[in-house]
């Protein structure tokens, strides 16, 4: 368990007093969800929607890049994965096949 935890009302974090997420947990939540993004997403924006209620004078934008925005710029710096495509496209006929169906 970790000691980086959210301190509510002021959303600072329990571990360094930074505010929360702090770069300790974000390191912590990338490896936590190394293999679901999605989930990750959806348990910050949880977070975003608490904190909003508890800080209305932030800014939406800066609670969207704390919260939520660094996730993204994590996806941008791993490689992304290449995948084939297993559709074929047909070869356009002949001239001599044209030539026949005229």
């Amino acid at each position: 368990m970790t000691t980086h935890g959210p301190v509510m009302p002021i959303w600072s974090c329990g571990g360094c007093d930074l505010p929360w997420p702090c770069p300790t947990r974000k390191q912590e939540l990338r490896a936590e969800y190394a293999n679901a993004p999605v989930s990750l997403a959806l348990y910050l924006g949880s977070y975003l929607v608490q904190a909003t209620e508890d800080m209305p004078w932030t800014p939406a934008g800066v609670l969207h890049r704390r919260f939520l925005g660094w996730t993204r710029a994590a996806d941008q710096l791993m490689p992304a994965v290449q995948q084939r495509s297993t559709a074929t496209t047909p070869t356009e006929p002949s001239r001599e096949a044209h030539q026949q169906a005229v």
